[in-house]
């Protein structure tokens, strides 16, 4: 399934292919997309096809085109502080897209059928928390997985706010997955051969959407253990956050505010600078005549044969100038607004606080660049 959108030289430019084809819609959305590189989440023999608007399977391993997470991902109509449920989370990379989104109040969750994934996913998870330059400019919510079935989890467990299923849904299933969801909450899933949206309205009230065609690989139906019964699984336990990571968290809030008052204030200096101008004179060629009565005397101009030509070539020439000087003082301020080299300010924050080492290394997660 893809192919909806002409391939990019780099991530930057699929996401710019999929904004022109309105796959992405909202700055959120985009936000998270152009924060994570789609071919982190590639092994390193293919990563040349990871800007490929195309479905990718190795294995286990899999991940669908880049106009089906752009849509799954505006349907969800993601906000900080939600919990989120991913079956059959895969790789992780979209659960990391979530994670930057709901932010370090919300819950993230993933079930996902095989181990060997699992462990596939806790690796890019690391190596994006500990490399990638995005991670310091959000408040991320790092997702937790467990191996199982999607169709075992065990009946008592939570309800969500937003639930989206990776594998095709059977109609028999659409109920247990809606129970999944919490009132108001919004679950998506490929529902006979459609990307669709079911938002829960109230108890037993719902409303149904269908988004896009879509063809997903069914759900693997659970396997009869030797009593008869499937296994139930139970999801990732929901920690309470300790108060040193409360900390952490807010330290990091803190600095990120103060970085961006800073650019604020930095930029409007910079826009509110006095601007100097050379004043200009305009010159025209003139004859004087002296007309006199008993108590006056006058000042007239006399007009050349050829003045009204001069005047013309004098006013072109004139404007020319003070177009060319507009110019000039649109590069100066253009020069003045350049970004500066790329510094991680929150890094520099944290390393100039008086405190530590090893607190500013925990401040850092521990990234080393």
């Amino acid at each position: 399934m893809g192919g909806a959108v002409s391939a990019g030289e780099d991530n930057d430019e699929l996401i710019d292919n999929l904004k022109e084809a309105h796959y992405i819609r909202s700055d959120l959305v985009e936000q998270a997309f152009r924060a994570i590189d789609r071919a982190d989440y590639y092994l390193e023999e293919f990563r040349d096809n990871a800007y490929k608007d195309l479905a990718w399977r190795h294995g286990n391993i899999h991940l669908s085109a880049p106009c089906i997470y752009s849509e799954v991902m505006e349907a969800l109509d993601l906000q900080p502080g939600l919990s989120f449920l991913n079956l059959g989370s895969g790789t992780g990379y979209l659960s990391t897209m979530v994670g930057l989104i709901i932010g370090p109040f919300g819950v993230n969750h993933g079930v996902e059928l095989h181990a060997d994934v699992i462990e596939y996913a806790y690796q890019k998870l690391d190596t994006f928390i500990k490399t990638c330059d995005s991670f310091d400019k959000f408040e991320f919510c790092e997702p937790s997985f467990v191996v199982g079935n999607c169709l075992e989890i065990t009946p008592e467990s939570r309800q969500y706010d937003r639930v989206y299923c990776g594998a095709g849904v059977q109609k028999e299933h659409e109920n247990y997955m809606k129970n999944m969801l919490k009132i108001g909450g919004i679950l998506v899933l490929p529902l006979e051969e459609k990307l669709t949206k079911i938002t829960r309205t109230g108890y037993n009230i719902w409303e149904t959407k269908k988004i896009i065609a879509v063809s997903f690989a069914p759900l693997a139906q659970p396997k009869n253990r030797d009593n008869g019964k499937s296994k139930a699984i139970p999801l990732p336990t929901l920690e309470v956050r300790t108060l040193q990571d409360l900390s952490r968290i807010t330290i990091r809030h803190t600095l990120k505010q103060i970085e961006n008052f800073e650019k604020v204030k930095n930029y409007n200096l910079i826009k509110n600078a006095p601007k100097f101008k050379r004043r200009r004179v305009h010159r025209r060629c003139l004859d004087s005549v002296m007309l006199t009565n008993k108590h006056l005397f006058v000042n007239r101009m006399v007009p050349h044969p050829m003045d009204d030509n001069n005047n013309c070539n004098e006013m072109a020439e004139y404007r020319q100038e003070e177009e060319e000087e507009e110019e000039e003082e649109e590069e100066r301020e253009h020069c003045d607004l350049k970004p500066e080299p790329l510094v991680n300010l929150l890094r520099e924050k944290i390393l100039s606080l008086p405190l530590p080492d090893p607190l500013k290394m925990y401040l850092l997660y521990y990234r080393e660049k």
